[in-house]
């Protein structure tokens, strides 16, 4: 199986994530991101076959409005980003730009 490496932004992105949800209600941001960090995970056997958005891969989370944006390396998949689909497509584009 293929190693997924969650890069230092993307971590952030889940943080954010934990944080927006659990302003809403408590204990969804946690399930939030237990959902997003299975997706992820799920990267192990499911690489590479997603959309291409630029020169990253897209990847729709299963249960909350996220894209999980990665990129293939030689040896791993690295997740660059893990954004909120509401957000203005610009941003999204410029944010997944950025960090390739």
């Amino acid at each position: 199986m293929r190693q997924v490496v969650v890069l230092e932004e993307a971590a952030g992105d889940l943080e954010e994530a934990r944080g927006f949800y659990d302003a809403k209600e408590p204990g969804v941001g946690d399930y939030c991101v237990t959902s997003l960090l299975a997706d992820i995970e799920s990267l192990a056997l499911y690489h590479g076959i997603h959309q291409r958005q630029s020169k990253c891969f897209r990847m729709l989370a299963s249960r909350f409005a996220f894209g999980i944006y990665y990129l293939e390396a030689e040896q791993e998949t690295r997740v660059v980003a893990v954004l909120d689909l509401r957000r203005n497509p610009s941003w999204i584009r410029q944010q997944v730009t950025r960090r390739q």
